[in-house]
């Protein structure tokens, strides 16, 4: 495989886990497409981060990589058509993809408005699987690779982790509906991560429950993304991994 050119979904801000990714797989030899919307950071605790897309953007150029930043709602149902348009104008074909995206807004059976629900789905699920088909239509004889990452949310964070668990699921349909074009899926787990959303009793709690006694950063996630894209990582396909720091065992 000659040609190495991932999408990131998800890429907003310098701090994030698909900044890690990224980085990782520059590293690694790949192009990249960064998706990214900053108007959902605007709703979260961290705030936008204004400059940030352009200073990874520079970064992972530095580094040698060919870079595309590409903003896109993945809650509208036609923000897809419009990103892989671009992306086949301005890339040429992928061949990996890594879907690190998400709304999230923690909320629970009793108290969660049904535009919020509506929302986790269309972003979480939906746009997933808009994007894992429109990865497929475009592949190669190359084939490719897909990493979703996804969360064991469940009680207090409904919508997140019920659209996550229907992610999983279209992943894990995807390894086998896609097999036969050469592509694996995979969906990773990496258990909790603090990238600007953790309050300092919520960051105590979770680090008292992991084995090494600290919390996963973002670069600790990257290795494992990295080996699933890899020729040497294709034959893994179909798994809900978790590389977690044994949180979760």
């Amino acid at each position: 495989m000659t040609h190495k050119t991932a999408l990131i979904t998800g890429v907003g801000r310098t701090a994030g886990i698909g900044a890690a990714i990224a980085r990782a797989l520059a590293a690694d030899g790949w192009d990249l497409v960064l998706n990214y919307w900053q108007a959902y950071d605007a709703r979260m605790p961290w705030g936008v981060q204004p400059d940030d897309v352009a200073t990874l953007t520079a970064e992972l150029e530095a580094a040698g990589a060919r870079v595309w930043a590409v903003p896109a709602d993945l809650a509208d149902p036609s923000a897809v058509e419009h990103l892989m348009a671009t992306i086949a104008k301005d890339a040429g074909p992928l061949t990996g993809m890594v879907l690190s995206h998400c709304e999230s807004v923690d909320s629970g059976i009793l108290d969660t408005p049904l535009e919020s629900f509506e929302r986790h789905f269309a972003v979480n699920t939906r746009a997933s699987w808009q994007l894992i088909a429109a990865f497929a239509r475009q592949t190669t004889d190359n084939g490719g690779a897909i990493v979703a990452l996804t969360s064991d949310h469940t009680a207090f964070n409904l919508p997140y982790g019920a659209s996550k668990g229907a992610l999983d699921r279209i992943v894990i349909a995807a390894a086998r509906e896609l097999g036969g074009q050469g592509i694996s899926a995979n969906v990773l787990n990496p258990g909790p991560v603090d990238t600007g959303w953790m309050e300092a009793a919520t960051r105590d709690e979770l680090t008292a429950l992991q084995p090494g006694g600290r919390l996963g950063t973002p670069a600790d996630v990257a290795p494992t993304v990295v080996f699933l894209l890899s020729p040497g990582g294709r034959w893994v396909s179909g798994q809900l991994i978790k590389a977690d720091g044994g949180f979760s065992a």
